[in-house]
């Protein structure tokens, strides 16, 4: 094997919000790629309108910068557990990684995620304890944590050697004395050149490319984007495509093109372990193998970790339908939902032949959640399902999926939170009160069952302060019951638009989720009540009109104002028999039956 000493290929991964976008800002910054006037936006690697709303990244990204003539490409993961399989694709073109880990938060379940993972690959890691400036920050503590850690997992001594930075990412400073105050990234960036190794290629191996994403071109089409495991290629080149099924598909490169900073430049000719982007390949997917014609050989295939949530995504048919979003048509859901399975790994997309409806498989509701939001923004107008959890069969038994979940909340709600993951089949594994002063750390293996619907319930217990996280820690048998929700639904009996007076009468009922003038159907949930079992209730009622006057008749009615409804939280909040509608202008929950007498005849069935 030859190693490419051009080249250091790496990916930031560390837990959600610990940093990654803001440092790899930095990197590029402090490269020399922007102008000192340049005029550059805050994280600029979220590019996608919904990673700048929630400040969050989604997909990940390639970028490179240019150091001591040597290509760094670079790669910003995402954090969020639910974006798991974005991670795992993307290891696959890179060396090594650099792990980012809050010196205040430290290890939590996402950071062990994707450091097995990296680990699993045998890339060489570069730890960096990002935000020491926290006035809560512990950065020695964490270390212990990461050493820990790495121990847990069953990393090797090579790598348990691992260089360690304390950083402050938004100000662009990392030192490897914790003692000495940075003044930029250069010593990061000499490490990564040190430590991390160039890629290594056969030089008796043709040409391979393993194809990690798929990227769209207004002007060129479908391209394919991943790294040259071995050999050369040049523009116009003859190849083929080695997928799933072993067919070979023939093509031909309209363009050659390389990471440059956050842009892409045409090349002519890209050698071993340059991450390349290639145009003219329209029936290429993710994990496909290309290669020269004349020595097609495939490379290992990308697999990921199976998804554990479905989603059932449907035409919308509420009295509603059609008013509001362009495409209703159930072919143009399905035609929408293949393509994101094209570009997205950890998204399985099946159809229902009994209901008609599509099966829409994640790795969990966050991610389903983006995608319906991503939808709706694009004119898409559905129905969702409940969430349901996948099963699996071992060794004969019916097994579950359960999440490691770390809680951080005020010693005051402790009790609270214990509780109520508790009558979710929740097993506490660790309690530290002592980590985070005034507040407490918990540690639990839960069922993923039990943790649909728990954050709003949590962040109502915790009063908005409590920070939960989650990720895949395996499969168990099955825990029994779960009774995630104990309220019922307050339901309208008939067509029309929401009076205050009408309203005004319902508020002791429960928690409501319309306000005056918003239209109404049978069969459309408008509340959450108070106590278990369905409420029908007529909204559109008004004042009856007479022609005596009384003291206080006419006083004006103030209605306690409602909370928008956001989508995770309509997902989170129905029951089996309930749909969340989704259009681009409203969000409304309904009953899958919406005559009340019907839904009483298949509940007596049943």
């Amino acid at each position: 094997m030859k190693t490419n000493t051009k080249i250091r290929n790496i990916a930031v991964i560390a837990h959600v919000d610990h940093g990654k976008t803001t440092l790899v800002d930095q990197l590029l910054q402090q490269s020399g790629l922007f102008r000192e006037n340049q005029e550059v936006a805050e994280r600029v690697m979220d590019s996608m309108d919904l990673e700048r709303e929630r400040g969050i990244t989604i997909a990940a990204k390639n970028c490179s910068i240019e150091y001591k003539g040597i290509k760094i490409n670079i790669i910003d993961t995402p954090g969020h557990a639910d974006f798991g399989g974005e991670v795992e694709r993307s290891l696959i073109m890179v060396d090594g990684v650099i792990l980012l880990v809050d010196a205040a938060e430290g290890v939590l379940p996402q950071t062990r995620f994707v450091l097995q993972k990296a680990l699993k690959q045998k890339l060489k890691t570069i730890v960096v304890l990002n935000k020491i400036d926290r006035k809560d920050a512990r950065s020695f503590a964490v270390l212990e944590e990461i050493y820990d850690l790495y121990i847990d997992i069953g990393a090797s001594e090579e790598q348990i050697e691992f260089p360690v930075f304390y950083a402050i990412g938004r100000d662009g400073i990392a030192s490897a004395n914790p003692n000495e105050k940075g003044t930029d990234l250069i010593p990061l960036m000499d490490a990564i050149v040190d430590e991390i190794p160039g890629p290594k290629f056969d030089e008796a191996e043709p040409f391979q490319m393993i194809v990690c994403n798929i990227g769209y071109s207004d002007y060129t089409g479908r391209t394919a984007i991943g790294r040259v495991m071995n050999g050369s290629a040049k523009k116009n080149h003859e190849l083929v495509c080695l997928q799933e099924d072993d067919k070979i598909v023939p093509l031909r490169i309209s363009k050659l093109q390389v990471y440059h900073g956050i842009q892409i430049e045409e090349v002519e000719e890209v050698g071993p372990g340059e991450i390349v982007i290639l145009s003219g390949v329209e029936n290429v997917q993710i994990g496909d193998t290309i290669c020269h014609k004349d020595m097609p050989k495939a490379y290992k295939r990308i697999k990921v970790d199976e998804p554990t949530i479905a989603m059932y995504f449907m035409v919308n048919s509420s009295p509603l339908a059609g008013k509001e979003g362009t495409y209703v048509q159930s072919s143009r859901i399905y035609e929408r939902l293949q393509k994101e399975a094209l570009y997205n790994v950890a998204i399985q997309v099946e159809r229902d032949e009994d209901s008609g409806h599509f099966i829409v498989k994640g790795r969990g509701e966050f991610q389903l959640a983006v995608l319906v939001e991503t939808m709706r923004r694009e004119g898409f107008e559905l129905g969702v399902g409940k969430p349901q959890i996948l099963f699996k069969e071992i060794k004969g038994k019916k097994c579950e999926p359960i999440e490691y979940v770390v809680v951080d909340v005020d010693s005051e709600f402790t009790g609270a939170v214990t509780e109520k993951l508790g009558q979710r089949k929740g097993v506490m594994m660790h309690m530290d009160s002592s980590a985070l002063s005034s507040r407490t750390r918990l540690e639990f293996r839960v069922p993923s069952r039990g943790l649909i619907g728990f954050r709003n319930e949590f962040l109502t217990d915790t009063k908005g302060s409590g920070i939960l996280n989650s990720c895949l820690d395996g499969y168990e048998e099955l825990k029994g019951d779960i009774d995630t929700r104990h309220t019922g639904s307050i339901v309208s009996d008939r067509a029309g638009n929401a009076v205050a007076y009408g309203l005004w009468y319902l508020e002791d009922r429960g928690l409501l989720f319309i306000q005056p003038g918003d239209p109404v159907y049978e069969g459309m949930i408008v509340g959450e009540r108070n106590k278990s079992g369905d409420l029908p209730v007529n909204p559109t009622r008004s004042k009856k009109l007479t022609n005596m006057r009384a003291s206080g008749k006419d006083d004006a009615v103030l209605l306690t104002p409602v909370q928008p409804m956001s989508l995770e939280k309509a997902i989170q909040f129905i029951k089996d028999d309930e749909v969340v509608e989704v259009t681009p202008k409203s969000i409304r929950l309904r009953k899958i039956i919406l005559d009340a007498h019907q839904r009483k005849a298949s509940m007596r069935s049943k």
